[in-house]
């Protein structure tokens, strides 16, 4: 309703009563979810459609702010200021380049969390395992490219204070922008009911220290399962830094390029698997299975015998990647783990059972043998064994 104009002519209050709510509750549940009042959402909402318009049309500034919804010019000049550093004049001189995604300012939303967050560790987890061209990872942020609705956008997520992120999103449009902030918050893993965990964890002798030591990691999430996938697939039996170089080589030649991002690190959008299932895969450095591999999973994924949409359970998730040739328990289980699903345990990874190896009791217990006592939180366990050894936050 607030981006149809719902608070073009009414208020918070007026808006609220429609929906049955107080004004209060409803600004509650905005800050809750989205770090920004009703009315802020408006405002930029407005500010950029009289960005589009001053890129689109020849109309004058003054007829661009009334048909935004602002009551003024002067309304219009000084929130163009607040969200794009620059005046409506200064914008429409910019119209037409390449990089205007860019240069909309982007809208920034607060992502709260409870319990503690390592952040610099979360970088430090994604930064060798960024793909590149879709994802960045610099010092302080973490930013990808993404599709809404067949169109390219941009989301940076930054520190804020102890109990949020900072998203800022340049989208093509605004709608559905509560589901973007909920897919960027699972990238993050800030509604993963890690305090539970880290309780049950906690108490185990092998695990536990591991957690005392770290107890700001959480489980890596995705943006997109189809496309962690098929990183999945490029890493079996490979390092870290080739799967990553061949990652890249097959967004360069399968996804779809953007400009205007290359200050940003990023250059395209990930390929969708109607644009894999029956792509060319040679010459990017896979074997004739992983190709097939690949296929498959686009193949599956397409027609729905592969379920990406978090609707199937961890047994019948990993069951039906399996059913794809060339595709086995470990990549399976490391899809659902980056998916979101607890319990996931890629428990034959090498890189697992070394970390393990070096802190078991001597019993000659095995890491699955190990894992029953972590469940129903084994995906928190193996991400603790995979970053053991990178030296804590301090």
């Amino acid at each position: 309703m607030i981006l149809l104009g719902g608070l073009d002519s009414a208020t918070e209050a007026e808006l609220a009563a429609k929906l049955g709510v107080s004004a209060r509750h409803l600004r509650r549940l905005f800050q809750t979810h989205l770090g920004v009042t009703p009315t802020e959402l408006a405002r930029s909402s407005r500010a950029h459609f009289a960005r589009r318009l001053l890129d689109d049309t020849d109309l004058s500034v003054t007829e661009i702010a009334f048909a935004s919804g602002f009551g003024s010019v002067r309304q219009l000049n000084r929130t163009s200021r607040e969200i794009f550093r620059a005046a409506p004049s200064e914008l429409r001189a910019r119209r037409r380049r390449s990089d205007r995604l860019v240069a909309d300012g982007g809208l920034a939303l607060r992502l709260p969390y409870d319990g503690p967050l390592d952040w610099r560790g979360m970088l430090d987890y994604f930064a060798p395992r960024a793909i590149p061209g879709v994802e960045s990872v610099s010092e302080d942020a973490y930013r990808r490219t993404i599709l809404i609705e067949d169109n390219p956008g941009v989301i940076e997520v930054m520190a804020g204070d102890d109990d949020h992120l900072i998203m800022k999103a340049h989208l093509p449009h605004w709608g559905g922008l509560i589901h973007i902030a909920q897919r960027t918050r699972s990238i993050f893993g800030l509604d993963s009911g890690v305090e539970e965990a880290r309780r049950h964890l906690g108490e185990d002798p092998t695990i536990g220290p591991l957690i005392a030591r770290k107890p700001g990691i959480r489980v890596p999430g995705v943006w997109d399962p189809f496309e962690i996938g098929v990183r999945a697939i490029i890493g079996q039996g490979i390092t870290v830094t080739g799967a990553t170089t061949i990652t890249g080589n097959l967004v360069e030649r399968h996804g779809t390029h953007v400009p205007g991002l290359a200050s940003m690190g990023l250059t395209h959008v990930f390929p969708t698997p109607s644009a894999l299932a029956g792509a060319a895969l040679t010459g990017l450095g896979l074997t004739g299975s992983r190709q097939e591999a690949i296929r498959g999973l686009s193949e599956a994924v397409l027609s729905g015998e592969v379920p990406l949409d978090g609707s199937a359970g961890l047994s019948e998730l990993v069951a039906a990647i399996c059913s794809i040739p060339g595709i086995g328990p470990w990549t399976a289980n490391y899809i659902a783990l980056r998916m979101g699903e607890p319990d996931a345990f890629p428990d034959t990874d090498l890189g697992l059972q070394r970390a393990y190896d070096g802190i078991r009791d001597g019993s000659g217990t095995s890491l699955a043998a190990a894992g029953e006592a972590w469940r129903p939180w084994r995906s928190l366990a193996a991400i603790h064994l995979w970053v053991r050894d990178i030296p804590p936050n301090v």
